[in-house]
């Protein structure tokens, strides 16, 4: 997908859920969406801060927050990084992660097994999941 279908892609979503994509949540999307894999909050602000001299950290953080929120990007908690979503427009799928330790490449896949043992095993304890991100680190097939 090139980036402007991915924009329009993230416009009609925002506007079918009353949200706003703004041109700087758009920016951060794009530039993003350039990254093969994950790429961390400031990497992303140097970038941004090539077409808006102005952007400080609250800038980027509040975008990456819109986005995660809207189901766009994902973030990497153990390594505080952020990844583009390859399901732009289903935000409510569970999330599991590959992340590849030598080169830093993040796959994202769906497994309904995983998420459905997950799920069983967390109503057996009376916890309900609101959202799941699952990581995974090793070594992908290139670096093995």
């Amino acid at each position: 997908m090139n980036l402007e279908d991915l924009i329009n892609q993230a416009q009609q979503v925002c506007e079918k859920r009353g949200a706003r994509l703004t041109k700087t949540r758009g920016e951060v999307l794009k530039l993003l969406a350039k990254h093969d894999g994950a790429v961390g909050a400031y990497d992303l602000l140097a970038e941004l801060q090539k077409l808006d001299p102005a952007a400080k950290p609250a800038t980027i953080y509040r975008s990456l927050d819109f986005l995660s929120k809207q189901g766009f990007v994902h973030k990497i908690e153990s390594i505080n990084a952020f990844v583009m979503c390859h399901h732009i427009s289903d935000c409510k799928h569970p999330v599991q992660l590959l992340i590849c330790d030598n080169c830093g490449h993040v796959e994202e896949i769906q497994s309904e097994n995983l998420d459905l043992a997950l799920r069983a095993m967390a109503d057996a304890s009376g916890f309900a999941i609101d959202h799941q991100i699952v990581e995974a680190h090793g070594k992908c097939q290139k670096c093995q």
